[in-house]
Protein backbone atom coordinates (compact mmCIF):
# COMPACT_ATOMS: atom_id res chain seq x y z
CA UNK A 1 0.00 0.00 0.00
CA UNK A 2 1.20 3.94 -0.78
CA UNK A 3 -0.16 6.67 1.17
CA UNK A 4 0.96 10.19 -0.14
CA UNK A 5 0.62 13.48 1.58
CA UNK A 6 2.02 17.04 1.90
CA UNK A 7 4.63 18.99 3.68
CA UNK A 8 4.69 18.11 7.16
CA UNK A 9 6.99 20.86 8.45
CA UNK A 10 8.73 19.14 11.30
CA UNK A 11 5.43 18.14 12.98
CA UNK A 12 5.32 21.48 14.59
CA UNK A 13 1.89 22.12 13.83
CA UNK A 14 -0.76 19.64 15.55
CA UNK A 15 -2.52 19.35 12.73
CA UNK A 16 -0.01 18.11 11.06
CA UNK A 17 0.89 15.74 13.99
CA UNK A 18 -3.06 14.78 13.47
CA UNK A 19 -2.30 13.99 9.77
CA UNK A 20 -0.53 11.24 10.56
CA UNK A 21 -2.18 9.89 13.37
CA UNK A 22 -5.83 10.27 14.57
CA UNK A 23 -6.93 11.48 10.77
CA UNK A 24 -6.96 8.67 9.44
CA UNK A 25 -6.34 6.27 12.02
CA UNK A 26 -8.49 3.44 10.64
CA UNK A 27 -5.98 3.24 7.28
CA UNK A 28 -2.82 3.64 9.35
CA UNK A 29 -3.88 0.67 11.76
CA UNK A 30 -4.17 -1.64 8.56
CA UNK A 31 -0.43 -0.71 7.72
CA UNK A 32 2.42 -2.73 8.10
CA UNK A 33 6.36 -1.83 7.42
CA UNK A 34 6.31 -3.11 4.00
CA UNK A 35 3.54 0.30 3.31
CA UNK A 36 4.48 3.52 2.65
CA UNK A 37 4.07 7.08 3.59
CA UNK A 38 5.54 9.21 0.69
CA UNK A 39 5.99 13.21 2.07
CA UNK A 40 6.34 15.58 -1.33
CA UNK A 41 9.13 17.71 0.47
CA UNK A 42 9.39 20.22 3.53
CA UNK A 43 9.89 16.93 5.69
CA UNK A 44 11.71 19.42 7.94
CA UNK A 45 12.60 16.81 10.50
CA UNK A 46 16.15 17.39 9.73
CA UNK A 47 16.69 20.42 11.04
CA UNK A 48 18.32 21.50 14.44
CA UNK A 49 19.08 17.76 16.13
CA UNK A 50 17.02 19.49 19.38
CA UNK A 51 14.99 17.16 21.44
CA UNK A 52 11.70 18.02 20.37
CA UNK A 53 12.92 16.80 16.73
CA UNK A 54 14.90 13.43 18.06
CA UNK A 55 11.34 12.80 20.32
CA UNK A 56 9.23 13.21 16.91
CA UNK A 57 11.55 11.10 14.55
CA UNK A 58 11.54 8.40 17.01
CA UNK A 59 7.44 8.63 17.15
CA UNK A 60 7.42 8.70 13.21
CA UNK A 61 9.57 5.62 13.29
CA UNK A 62 7.23 3.57 15.33
CA UNK A 63 4.30 4.30 13.27
CA UNK A 64 3.29 1.23 11.44
CA UNK A 65 4.03 2.89 8.13
CA UNK A 66 7.75 3.22 6.74
CA UNK A 67 8.06 6.83 5.40
CA UNK A 68 9.73 7.80 2.41
CA UNK A 69 10.06 11.68 1.65
CA UNK A 70 11.53 14.13 -0.97
CA UNK A 71 13.52 17.42 -0.06
CA UNK A 72 11.67 20.46 -0.37
CA UNK A 73 13.40 23.82 0.28
CA UNK A 74 12.73 24.33 3.91
CA UNK A 75 15.23 21.42 5.12
CA UNK A 76 18.67 21.88 6.95
CA UNK A 77 20.66 20.60 4.40
CA UNK A 78 23.99 20.54 5.68
CA UNK A 79 22.48 18.55 8.49
CA UNK A 80 20.99 16.16 6.05
CA UNK A 81 24.95 15.78 3.90
CA UNK A 82 26.67 15.72 7.31
CA UNK A 83 24.35 13.23 9.56
CA UNK A 84 23.46 10.32 6.82
CA UNK A 85 25.94 8.82 4.55
CA UNK A 86 24.05 8.34 0.70
CA UNK A 87 22.96 4.33 0.78
CA UNK A 88 21.63 2.64 -2.57
CA UNK A 89 17.98 1.35 -1.63
CA UNK A 90 14.92 0.03 -4.41
CA UNK A 91 17.43 1.14 -6.91
CA UNK A 92 18.26 4.85 -5.97
CA UNK A 93 19.85 6.84 -3.91
CA UNK A 94 18.62 7.49 -0.42
CA UNK A 95 19.40 9.13 2.91
CA UNK A 96 18.13 6.80 5.68
CA UNK A 97 17.30 8.98 8.51
CA UNK A 98 15.97 6.34 10.95
CA UNK A 99 15.51 2.41 9.98
CA UNK A 100 11.96 2.87 8.09
CA UNK A 101 12.56 7.22 7.90
CA UNK A 102 13.78 7.08 3.86
CA UNK A 103 14.71 10.22 2.26
CA UNK A 104 14.63 9.57 -1.59
CA UNK A 105 17.09 11.59 -3.09
CA UNK A 106 17.03 13.67 -6.36
CA UNK A 107 16.96 12.25 -9.82
CA UNK A 108 16.62 8.84 -8.85
CA UNK A 109 14.08 6.37 -10.16
CA UNK A 110 12.97 3.62 -7.68
CA UNK A 111 11.01 -0.02 -8.33
CA UNK A 112 8.56 -0.53 -5.10
CA UNK A 113 6.52 -3.28 -4.65
CA UNK A 114 6.09 -3.37 -9.00
CA UNK A 115 5.53 0.26 -9.08
CA UNK A 116 8.45 2.59 -10.47
CA UNK A 117 8.82 6.21 -8.86
CA UNK A 118 11.06 9.26 -10.50
CA UNK A 119 11.79 11.66 -7.49
CA UNK A 120 13.05 15.03 -7.84
CA UNK A 121 12.66 17.37 -4.84
CA UNK A 122 13.68 20.84 -3.97
CA UNK A 123 12.62 24.45 -4.45
CA UNK A 124 13.13 28.29 -4.69
CA UNK A 125 12.18 29.73 -1.20
CA UNK A 126 10.23 32.50 -1.90
CA UNK A 127 10.58 34.01 1.78
CA UNK A 128 14.84 34.21 1.37
CA UNK A 129 14.67 37.79 2.24
CA UNK A 130 13.47 36.53 5.86
CA UNK A 131 15.61 33.65 6.10
CA UNK A 132 19.48 33.19 7.27
CA UNK A 133 21.61 31.61 4.62
CA UNK A 134 23.67 28.84 6.08
CA UNK A 135 20.75 28.65 9.52
CA UNK A 136 16.90 28.75 7.98
CA UNK A 137 17.82 28.29 3.57
CA UNK A 138 20.69 26.78 2.40
CA UNK A 139 22.10 26.78 -1.43
CA UNK A 140 21.38 23.17 -1.80
CA UNK A 141 17.35 23.73 -2.16
CA UNK A 142 17.64 23.92 -5.71
CA UNK A 143 19.61 20.97 -7.37
CA UNK A 144 22.62 21.74 -9.38
CA UNK A 145 23.79 20.34 -13.00
CA UNK A 146 25.17 17.06 -11.69
CA UNK A 147 21.64 16.20 -10.50
CA UNK A 148 19.81 16.78 -13.04
CA UNK A 149 22.29 15.49 -15.78
CA UNK A 150 21.71 12.05 -13.48
CA UNK A 151 18.02 12.77 -13.40
CA UNK A 152 17.84 12.65 -17.18
CA UNK A 153 20.31 9.81 -17.49
CA UNK A 154 17.81 7.18 -15.33
CA UNK A 155 15.03 8.79 -17.23
CA UNK A 156 16.46 7.74 -20.50
CA UNK A 157 17.78 3.95 -18.93
CA UNK A 158 14.39 4.03 -17.91
CA UNK A 159 12.93 4.51 -21.25
CA UNK A 160 11.27 7.73 -20.34
CA UNK A 161 8.75 5.82 -18.66
CA UNK A 162 7.39 5.89 -15.07
CA UNK A 163 4.38 4.94 -12.65
CA UNK A 164 4.82 7.85 -10.45
CA UNK A 165 6.35 11.42 -10.18
CA UNK A 166 7.47 13.10 -7.00
CA UNK A 167 8.47 16.53 -6.64
CA UNK A 168 7.90 19.54 -4.48
CA UNK A 169 7.46 21.96 -6.85
CA UNK A 170 5.29 22.01 -10.49
CA UNK A 171 6.59 22.80 -13.78
CA UNK A 172 7.14 26.92 -14.99
CA UNK A 173 3.86 26.44 -17.11
CA UNK A 174 2.30 24.68 -14.95
CA UNK A 175 3.28 27.79 -11.71
CA UNK A 176 2.70 30.06 -14.40
CA UNK A 177 -1.16 29.00 -14.94
CA UNK A 178 -1.85 28.42 -11.62
CA UNK A 179 -0.71 31.35 -9.84
CA UNK A 180 1.04 34.06 -12.83
CA UNK A 181 4.28 34.41 -14.23
CA UNK A 182 4.82 37.28 -11.44
CA UNK A 183 3.85 35.38 -8.74
CA UNK A 184 5.79 34.31 -5.81
CA UNK A 185 6.82 31.32 -7.43
CA UNK A 186 9.43 32.18 -9.38
CA UNK A 187 10.80 30.35 -12.21
CA UNK A 188 14.16 28.80 -12.09
CA UNK A 189 16.40 26.03 -13.26
CA UNK A 190 14.38 23.44 -11.44
CA UNK A 191 11.22 24.43 -12.32
CA UNK A 192 12.49 24.59 -16.12
CA UNK A 193 13.56 21.37 -16.13
CA UNK A 194 10.37 19.83 -14.44
CA UNK A 195 9.04 21.28 -17.63
CA UNK A 196 11.58 19.79 -19.74
CA UNK A 197 10.40 16.33 -17.84
CA UNK A 198 6.98 16.64 -18.06
CA UNK A 199 7.23 17.23 -22.09
CA UNK A 200 9.46 14.04 -22.26
CA UNK A 201 8.22 11.44 -19.60
CA UNK A 202 5.57 9.08 -19.82
CA UNK A 203 3.70 8.40 -16.22
CA UNK A 204 0.03 8.08 -15.01
CA UNK A 205 0.45 10.53 -12.04
CA UNK A 206 2.62 13.31 -10.69
CA UNK A 207 2.20 14.65 -7.64
CA UNK A 208 4.00 17.60 -5.47
CA UNK A 209 4.01 20.41 -2.51
CA UNK A 210 4.97 23.54 -1.71
CA UNK A 211 1.91 25.43 -2.62
CA UNK A 212 0.35 24.27 0.52
CA UNK A 213 -3.60 23.29 -1.36
CA UNK A 214 -4.75 20.09 -2.42
CA UNK A 215 -5.68 19.68 -6.09
CA UNK A 216 -5.67 18.09 -9.32
CA UNK A 217 -4.35 20.50 -12.81
CA UNK A 218 -7.29 21.08 -14.67
CA UNK A 219 -5.51 21.21 -17.98
CA UNK A 220 -3.33 17.77 -16.65
CA UNK A 221 -5.53 15.54 -14.63
CA UNK A 222 -2.24 13.25 -13.99
CA UNK A 223 -0.85 16.09 -11.99
CA UNK A 224 -1.98 17.00 -8.87
CA UNK A 225 -0.90 19.29 -5.77
CA UNK A 226 -0.97 17.84 -2.16
CA UNK A 227 -0.81 19.33 1.38
CA UNK A 228 -3.13 18.23 3.73
CA UNK A 229 -4.75 15.33 2.53
CA UNK A 230 -3.53 11.91 2.64
CA UNK A 231 -4.00 10.03 -0.82
CA UNK A 232 -3.90 6.04 -1.09
CA UNK A 233 -1.96 5.66 -4.65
Amino acid sequence: MFLITGDIHGLRDKQDLERLSVAYQEVFDTMTKEDYLIITGDFGLVWDSSLVEIRLLQWLEERNFTTLFVDGNHENFDLLELLYPVEYWKGGKIRRISQSVIQLMRGQIFEIDGKSFFTMGGAESHDKPFRIKGISWWQQELPNKKEMQEARANLLGHRLQVDYVITHCLPTSIQHALFGENSVYPDNLLTDFLEEVACKLNYQHWYCGHYHHDGTIITNPKMHIIYRKVKLL
